[in-house]
């Protein structure tokens, strides 16, 4: 059975992707920066009958939490097959670049950048002993530079000094780490759910969390043909979803 880690899966689209991958066979641990509620979500999977999967305490920007579940699932396993990115802060809406206080931006970045590399480097090690190692690294339309500077891109005018940054900067490390990898089996890739209705957006997203946890599950289980170092996005109209940097 293949295994899967997936950060900040309590809910909504980690959740649901907890729930995809295990009803495809994989065994879960489900990452949850409080134990409890990842407890009760993993309740509620078993209830459904799937039994392959647990609950995982990480609170993904401490380093010591991050470092005891490496730790915990090493005891368990000798290889991880998926890593999944999942977790992340907003920081809150409005975001103004000009006045938005640093704490907020370093607060988020601790999250969604500096966090995310914390828990990729942790298990790189159990990737590495596996036949088929995949990374997602979830991350925003609003990461894209490209799309930003579009005055007819959807999305144009929802700009701000934090959430957008720290995944523009989590899809750079994502090209860095996927060109070091290259040569080897790893299939590492960015990929945004899109604009979900999530407790995240207070459930203003016009997409829904299933469609949201298949794009994800799809590039977990990339075939060895499959693409690395790539951006795709739900909110993309092409064939391929694949999305400009």
């Amino acid at each position: 059975m293949k295994t899967v880690l997936i950060t900040g899966a309590n809910k909504s689209i980690g959740f649901e992707t907890a729930r995809q991958l295990a009803k495809a066979g994989y065994y879960v641990y489900l990452g949850s920066r409080d134990i409890e509620n990842g407890e009760q979500a993993v309740a509620k999977l078993k209830a459904e009958g799937l039994d392959n999967i647990e609950a995982i305490q990480m609170d993904i920007s401490n380093p010591a939490s991050v470092k005891q579940a490496r730790e915990e699932i090493g005891k368990k396993i000798n290889s991880l097959d998926v890593l999944i990115n999942n977790a992340g802060i907003s920081g809150g809406f409005p975001q103004p670049p000009g006045s938005l206080d640093t704490t907020t931006i370093r607060k988020v970045f601790d999250t969604n950048f500096f966090g995310t590399i914390e828990v990729t480097q942790a298990f790189l090690d159990l990737l590495k002993k596996s036949d088929s190692p995949r990374i997602v690294n979830v991350t925003s339309g609003l990461a894209s530079l490209t799309l930003h500077s579009d005055p007819s891109w959807k999305y144009y005018n929802f700009k701000g000094g934090a959430y957008g940054p720290s995944k523009t900067a989590l899809n750079a490390y994502t090209i860095a780490l996927a060109f070091e990898l290259k040569d080897t089996a790893f299939k590492i890739n960015v990929v945004d759910p899109g604009f979900t209705a999530t407790d995240f957006n207070q459930h203003r997203g016009t997409g829904n969390v299933n469609d949201a946890a298949a794009i994800i599950v799809k590039y977990a289980t990339i075939g060895a043909d499959g693409p690395t170092g790539k951006y795709f996005s739900n909110d993309m109209d092409t064939v391929d979803r694949e999305s400009p940097w």
